[in-house]
């Protein structure tokens, strides 16, 4: 198979993502001592991916314009200059949206395939079950019959932290966008009530939802939704910031809502994260997940797109919540 990649030629700035995406075809180099070569098999389409492609300051630097984008992928190790892996080992980490690469042995971490499919550590098993599950375990904390409410809880992270409050005992409101999604939240997921966004008043609806106020709110969303569960939130009550996807087509000029006071009036407590602040501790979330995914405790379910040259249509996917489940890029 001729290697392939997707490059960034400039950042997006006034235009649309789709202009600044191109496809190569240029050849592995050799490998250097310490070095692998690795086939990638599917990449993890996620909204982070807009802050990784602005010139503005964020939480690690931006993808140079010519660079293969930034992604997350799993593969097999094809070549092996490294005493880490072996030909045949599966890995994962930064591999860019690429079907070959070669990467620092470092900067891989490998995966038993034995415990779930290669896509599972992606999803509930990846990056974003580790997110979902140490933001809500170890930032939100919830308790036993606290009123959790969730933004974005159909997606990839929002159902991991959905499903361990749940498992603390909480009482869950997930919000998402359409009927499909809300169903699944209480259907498949075992949430206490659902809100859709998209079929209208969010304030009224969370209001009958969550008579007693809130106590902890999970934000992946920011903008509107984040102002609507601020006039509910419980006197000390938590707001734990994992994104804010309404606002990332202005990563640098999101703007904060217009009822912030209630921060002070409230005593409220809001911590943001991203996993750059527990990568040390990922065996930890393992530790929960694996478990809680094999004895049916944690669901997770993943929606796949086949062919590196669809990257433009499923990057905007993920704006657009066309996807159910963790968007994934199967690119070999």
């Amino acid at each position: 198979m001729v290697p392939a990649q997707i490059r960034m030629t400039q950042y997006p700035g006034a235009s649309p993502a789709r202009d600044v995406w191109k496809l190569t075809h240029d050849a592995m180099r050799d490998l250097r001592d310490g070095e692998v070569g690795v086939a990638i098999h599917t990449i993890s389409i996620d909204p982070g991916m807009s802050g990784w492609i602005t010139d503005k300051r964020s939480y690690m630097p931006p993808v140079k314009p010519g660079g293969v984008m930034r992604a997350f992928g799993v593969g097999e190790v094809t070549e092996s200059k490294s005493d880490q892996f072996d030909v045949g080992d599966w890995v994962t980490g930064f591999t860019g949206v690429q079907t070959h690469g070669v990467y620092r042995a470092e900067n891989l971490r490998k995966i038993d395939t034995s415990l779930a499919t290669s896509n599972k550590f992606l999803s509930g098993l990846g990056m974003t079950g580790y997110t979902g599950y140490f933001g809500m375990s170890d930032l939100g904390r919830p308790k036993e019959g606290e009123t959790v409410v969730i933004s974005a809880a159909s997606g990839a992270v929002g159902s991991i932290a959905a499903q361990v409050a749940k498992d603390a005992g909480a009482r869950v409101v997930g919000i998402a966008g359409g009927p499909k999604k809300c169903a699944y939240l209480l259907d498949e997921l075992g949430l206490d009530a659902a809100i859709d966004y998209k079929g209208g008043d969010v304030d009224e609806a969370l209001a009958q939802a969550c008579p007693d106020e809130i106590d902890l709110y999970f934000d992946n969303v920011g903008g509107e939704t984040l102002e609507a569960v601020l006039g509910l939130m419980k006197y000390r009550g938590r707001i734990v910031v994992c994104g804010g996807i309404s606002q990332y087509g202005d990563f640098a000029g999101a703007r904060g809502p217009a009822n912030f006071m209630s921060v002070v009036t409230h005593s409220l407590t809001i911590r943001g994260y991203t996993m750059r602040d527990y990568m040390h501790r990922v065996p930890e979330a393992l530790e929960w997940l694996v478990p809680a995914w094999k004895d049916g405790r944690l669901k997770m379910r993943e929606h796949v797109v086949e062919g590196i040259e669809n990257f433009p249509d499923a990057y905007e996917m993920i704006f657009r919540g066309e996807n159910h489940g963790k968007l994934l890029l199967k690119v070999s």
